[in-house]
């Protein structure tokens, strides 16, 4: 058994962001110490995180205050609902584009190689990234 805690799956939404629970976990964890060393390289400011960020609006350090200023994940949710103008189709949107990670091009072959490093080659139910990550983090 692993003592790693793993941030929530890229698949959970807070109010109606697709990743936010994920990358609020992330933050909670890299302030308490236990983000896991291979998560650091792309902590905020790459892949899934900086996404969000772009689509959002909100700048990283401002998400880090908040989360840092929260003791419940409603409270940071109050806040995005409060502070963050996107309409639902940019969150669609947004939900689109990390969705596609991992299902053409070079982030296809990305995705290979992380399931043949993982032990995964075989899980045909593995189809993007997000699944990955699903897969990886022991959830599926």
């Amino acid at each position: 058994m692993t003592d790693t805690i793993y941030p929530r799956s890229p698949y959970e939404v807070m109010d109606g962001w697709v990743h936010l629970p994920r990358l609020v976990d992330k933050i909670r964890l890299h302030e308490a110490g236990q983000l896991p060393d291979d998560y650091q390289p792309n902590y905020l400011h790459k892949g899934f995180d900086l996404a969000w960020f772009k689509a959002s609006g909100v700048e990283s350090d401002t998400l880090v205050g908040v989360v840092q200023n929260s003791i419940t994940d409603g409270q940071v949710s109050d806040w995005v609902k409060a502070n963050v103008n996107a309409s639902d189709e940019a969150k669609a949107a947004l939900r689109g584009k990390l969705l596609s990670y991992g299902t053409e091009g070079a982030l296809l072959e990305l995705l290979i190689k992380r399931k043949a490093e993982s032990g995964l080659q075989d899980r045909d139910d593995i189809r993007c990234m997000f699944d990955y990550i699903d897969a990886d983090e022991g959830r599926s």
